[in-house]
């Protein structure tokens, strides 16, 4: 294809509102790239090609960076109630096409429906939120301890911001960096993902529509990205790095980051543990278990990747687990009886395949599942394996798909030693009805999330980010606003 938008199907009745661009955002102009190049956007549910999207390189990021830089003034000048209005109105532009973009999510992700409409609704609460925040930006003012001097200090924007972005929440991980850029007065240069751009794309659009200035929003499609974000962090201009992805990915750019000290915030892998002790309210927690691991079937970051279970409720947490994940459907994304889409591309199920196979042979139990689905697209069903040994690689690697690795436990301090046992920190889960058990617990894990009786950690007002190698900095809240922040002193003598 060489058409330069796409129109996704209708969402019910209704028509989409307007042909996705499928080239660069540039400025004020969407543009193909100067190759002419272009990236298949494939349909994980089908393994068809949906469209074909510009295909960016060094070229491109600079000009994005030159109509970043362009914009800079003017926006960091806009008033912080201007800035909430644009943002608020973003928030209500998404939201009244959130049957459209659910779908068109559906498509390139192949993730249920149901997840797809909860994300766009994650998604825009970050324009809502950051509207309200833009303007609580406040400094402080203070003496001295000897009396000399008055201490002023302001928050000002860091400059031109690089996002990057994953393929599993093509919404959310995108509005969720942008917001919080354009609510402090930077402005920024979107990368999607590859796999995932047009749900990228039709937010660009939509921002545009809902008033965001030329240049403050800028997006670039690369199948070999490499190059391009090494240039756009060389460049002086540039200020501020926010990625999320892989811990893999996260070096090498920090690496890229260090060459002109660019203010870098990373969320990055996660192998999260779900711990449930003999106390626990076991229907709640298998209620629990279903949402933090089965949410977008298993590819988030936040998923729970390793379960465990004090023995004494062993049994009956896994026989209920396989019968609530054995009565899941699964099919296509866009299907509305689909519980369970998709997995994103054949590397995937690689993965979990080789992951399972793995455990399998080191004595664990598949309770449920455990084999690829023969049929067109890739599909992975709902698996439980038990008995999981120390040693596993499931115990090492985020899985990253609908597979809940059991392992039981005797001791409170075993749970929390093994929960430790890993180089990641995002999120974990606790369940006991002990609530001063359960939030000693939650103070001794290391991570930077934990959830108490409840399977979802995210929200846009709560401080998003992991500790040791899951990532630097944090997403969301007041925090997140602060990310896009240079904080300076001034001392003032009157």
């Amino acid at each position: 294809m060489t058409s330069l938008s796409y129109t996704p199907p209708a969402a019910g009745d209704r028509p989409a509102p307007f042909a996705i661009p499928t080239g660069l955002l540039i400025g004020d102009a969407w543009v193909d790239s100067a190759t002419a190049a272009r990236i298949d956007i494939i349909n994980p549910s089908t393994g068809e090609t949906l469209t074909a999207v510009a295909d960016g390189g060094v070229a491109e990021g600079i000009a994005a960076v030159d109509a970043a830089s362009a914009a800079a003034a003017g926006w960091a000048a806009t008033p912080p109630r201007k800035r909430a209005d644009i943002l608020l109105a973003c928030f209500y532009a998404m939201m009244a096409e959130q049957e459209w973009l659910a779908q068109l999510i559906s498509l390139e992700n192949g993730k249920a429906l149901t997840d797809a409409r909860g994300e766009v609704a994650y998604a825009a609460e970050f324009f809502r939120w950051y509207a309200e925040e833009a303007v609580r930006i406040n400094g402080e003012m203070g003496i001295a301890p000897g009396g000399a001097n008055r201490i002023l200090v302001q928050y000002q924007p860091i400059g031109i911001a690089l996002l990057i972005t994953p393929w599993n929440f093509p919404a959310a991980m995108a509005t969720r960096k942008i917001a919080p850029a354009l609510a402090a007065g930077c402005t920024c240069i979107l990368k999607p993902a590859e796999e995932t751009p047009l749900t990228a794309l039709a937010v660009a659009e939509i921002m545009r529509r809902a008033g965001v200035p030329a240049g403050v929003i800028n997006v670039l499609n690369a199948s070999d990205p490499g190059p391009m974000c090494s240039a756009i962090l060389n460049d002086p201009r540039v200020r501020k790095l926010s990625f999320t992805g892989s811990t893999e990915v996260g070096r090498i750019l920090l690496r890229e980051a260090a060459n002109t000290v660019v203010s870098a915030s990373m969320e990055l892998g996660g192998n999260a543990p779900f711990l449930v002790f003999d106390d626990a309210d076991l229907d709640a927690a298998i209620e629990g278990a279903m949402v933090a691991k089965m949410r977008n079937a298993g590819e988030a970051c936040t998923a729970a990747n390793r379960f465990y279970v004090q023995r004494e409720i062993h049994d009956r947490f896994v026989e209920k687990l396989v019968a609530r994940m054995g009565a899941m459907t699964v099919g296509a994304g866009c299907d509305a009886a689909t519980q369970c889409g998709a997995m994103i591309n054949q590397a995937s199920i690689d993965k979990i395949e080789r992951l399972v196979a793995d455990a399998v042979a080191k004595g664990a139990d598949v309770r449920l599942g455990g084999k690829t689905l023969e049929r067109e697209g890739f599909f992975y069903p709902p698996s439980v394996i038990a008995n999981v040994q120390p040693g596993s690689d499931i115990l090492e690697d985020e899985v990253f798909g609908p597979v809940a690795a059991i392992i039981p436990f005797d001791d409170p301090e075993d749970a929390i030693r093994l929960a430790n046992a890993t180089e990641y920190g995002l999120a974990a889960y606790v369940y006991s009805e002990d609530l001063k058990k359960a939030l000693q617990i939650a103070e001794r894990i290391e991570c930077g999330m934990v959830a108490v009786n409840r399977g979802l950690v995210s929200d846009a007002a709560a401080p998003f980010g992991g500790m040791k190698q899951s990532g630097l900095g944090r997403e969301g809240s007041h925090h997140g606003l602060i990310e896009y922040c240079e904080i300076k002193y001034i001392a003032v003598s009157w």
